[in-house]
């Protein structure tokens, strides 16, 4: 599903215009995104749950040419799903 697509859905269930649930869809992501780069944890009952996890450095290889590099350390941004969104997946 593109963004467009769940645009339309949103606007759909929602009961408003295209415009509108454009506009409260970036916002959420950006919330998000702004939450996340400060560190906070993002819990929604339900459906889940954004966190930011620390990555350490690791030895890794080209797969071209299988000479080793050093992955450096990084930030990574994960997603626990929820009970109820578990279930409607299954």
């Amino acid at each position: 599903m593109t963004k467009a697509e769940l645009v339309g859905k949103m606007a759909e269930k929602a009961g408003i215009s295209k415009a509108n649930a454009e506009k409260a869809l970036n916002a959420f992501m950006e919330t998000v995104k702004e939450a996340l780069a400060t560190g906070d944890k993002i819990s929604l009952v339900g459906f889940g749950t954004f966190s930011v996890a620390e990555r350490a450095a690791r030895e890794g290889r080209n797969p071209k040419t299988g000479e080793k590099i050093t992955i450096p350390a990084c930030k990574v941004v994960k997603f626990k799903p929820g009970n109820s969104l578990k279930d409607a997946v299954k």
